[in-house]
């Protein structure tokens, strides 16, 4: 069984920010392969179905981004399901929007839901799929840049975005993992 998560925040308030990109990804691979979010437990919003022949969990942590590593462990334990077979997906500043990236491994970045991840797993090497949404303009904060509503222009780049990670994280459940990097890194 394989595990994809995506970060964010619960609520409405935080629904079409930057830093919820990896719910709106979510949201999206659940509606392509049929699957209901509408499981709450272990502190998440669930989904259990198949994707390419494979049983899934889709994942958003209801804890808020901070403490993601509080309902991803419970859940991981309650399936039985190894390290290797979960995959995150998450928002990244350092890269420019629209752009996507697997990792296998790494540090949390300054990215407070890796850190809790890490912190709960006990591991930095687990699997990662990176949207970027740059780097927020002049003036502006970063904590404010993450939590700021796209805005209509972005539109149509965010749709972009989350269709290309749809596709990648379909392509994570029966892809070997270094043509899966070759392909869309």
């Amino acid at each position: 069984m394989k595990c994809i998560v995506g970060l964010g925040n619960p609520g409405k308030k935080f629904e079409m920010t930057r830093h919820n990109i990896g719910f709106l990804a979510i949201d999206r691979l659940a509606e392509k392969h049929g699957i209901s979010l509408n499981e709450a437990k272990f502190n998440a919003l669930m989904g259990t179905g198949r994707i390419n022949g494979e049983r899934v969990v889709l994942v958003k942590p209801l804890t808020y981004m901070n403490l993601s590593g509080e309902a991803v462990r419970p859940i991981l334990d309650y399936y039985k399901i190894e390290i290797d077979d979960l995959l995150v997906i998450y928002d990244d500043l350092d890269m420019v929007p629209g752009k996507l990236r697997f990792r296998p491994k790494g540090s949390a970045g300054g990215h407070n839901g890796i850190k809790s991840l890490i912190q709960h797993l006990g591991t930095a090497e687990f699997k990662r799929l990176k949207l970027g949404i740059g780097r927020p303009p002049h003036p502006i904060k970063v904590v404010d840049w993450v939590l700021m509503n796209y805005r209509k222009e972005d539109l149509p780049e965010l749709n972009e975005t989350l269709e290309n990670a749809v596709t990648a994280a379909t392509d994570f459940i029966d892809t070997d993992w270094l043509a899966l990097m070759n392909r869309y890194n």
